[in-house]
């Protein structure tokens, strides 16, 4: 089968695509993809594989030898999963992938925060170690995790993950049941109580109409005015004018973003152009350590074997 790659950047140029060259009988790939290049690019193609390329139902029913489009995501919103069913076009997507990544990048962000790392090492680096009168240099306090309590909004494997660290570092967790839900499940806490009792919310929820400014000037106003905020779910689950205020009037103390509700943001994004000393942004960049990129790969070859051999693996549409 002939495979396309569009969008090849979005993944470290030293990550292997041999789990995927070993399925097909030619693969294509390209650094990134626009509306311009796509036909002409996909129009002999029997498999699409795509990270954020979009393919709309225009462009799925143009190309009559397309039968798998596999994302390379977890999230599916690029490509019109009703338009590919109707044209009997599987699509695939990946999930798993990056739990000890996103994982392991909450967990910086934490301890960064209680830490104090970074500015102590300024410290020093300012030479104030050197004229202190004591053995040690006392700047900005620091802060124990054990004890704290953390929030999980979105429960899958990510949140998960996130709740077995948080334990073992002696933390506290509650785990917030879906916004609306009439009845709380084993284990699960109201959004409002999660919101209410959390020092650290962090954030692992699909992007959904649902979950469309989940975060807004009314659940922000029910978190503590000591609070940190982790979004590294998809940035649409947050108001972000409604988070600018909050940060600026210190109604919560911290937010951490790793998403934004437009990727890449315009140089003008209200958030970076507004940006307060409380607010820290990252650019996507959670899930990408190297062996969460590798992980990815391989889970889009083994989807392209079992489609191969009939079998339903990772379908969405």
């Amino acid at each position: 089968m002939r495979a396309v790659f569009l969008d090849q950047k979005t993944f470290n140029q030293n990550i292997s695509l041999s789990a995927i060259e070993s399925e097909v009988t030619s693969l294509e790939c390209y650094p990134t993809t626009d509306e311009n290049t796509l036909f002409e690019r996909c129009i002999n193609a029997e498999i699409i594989i795509t990270n954020k390329v979009v393919l709309n139902e225009d462009t799925l029913k143009s190309l009559p030898s397309l039968k798998l489009i596999c994302i390379t995501a977890t999230g599916t919103n690029n490509v019109d999963l009703i338009a590919a069913k109707k044209l009997n076009i599987a699509v695939t997507n990946v999930a798993g992938y990056a739990k000890q990544s996103v994982t392991q990048y909450v967990f910086s962000q934490i301890l960064e925060y209680f830490s104090q790392t970074t500015h102590h090492h300024k410290n020093v680096e300012n030479g104030l170690w050197s004229k202190s009168e004591t053995f040690c240099a006392l700047g900005n306090e620091i802060n124990e995790v054990a004890d704290k309590t953390i929030g999980i909004i979105g429960y899958g494997n990510l949140g998960a993950t996130v709740e077995t660290i948080a334990k073992a570092f002696g933390m506290n967790v509650m785990i917030a049941e879906r916004e609306g839900s009439q009845t709380l499940r084993p284990n699960r806490h109201s959004l409002t109580d999660v919101l209410q009792q959390s020092d650290i919310i962090t954030l692992h929820c699909p992007h959904t109409p649902e979950t469309e400014h989940l975060i807004n000037q009314q659940t922000l106003s029910l978190m503590k005015p000591s609070a940190m905020l982790i979004n590294t779910a998809r940035g649409a689950i947050i108001n972000n004018n409604d988070l600018l205020n909050a940060l600026t009037n210190k109604t919560i103390a911290y937010a951490v973003l790793d998403v934004l509700d437009c990727e890449p943001p315009p140089s003008n994004h209200i958030l970076l152009v507004n940006q307060p000393k409380n607010l820290k942004i990252t650019a996507h960049i959670a899930w990408a350590t190297n062996q969460a990129q590798q992980r990815l790969l391989e889970l889009v070859g083994e989807n392209i074997s079992h489609y191969k051999q009939g079998k339903q693996r990772n379908r969405v549409a």
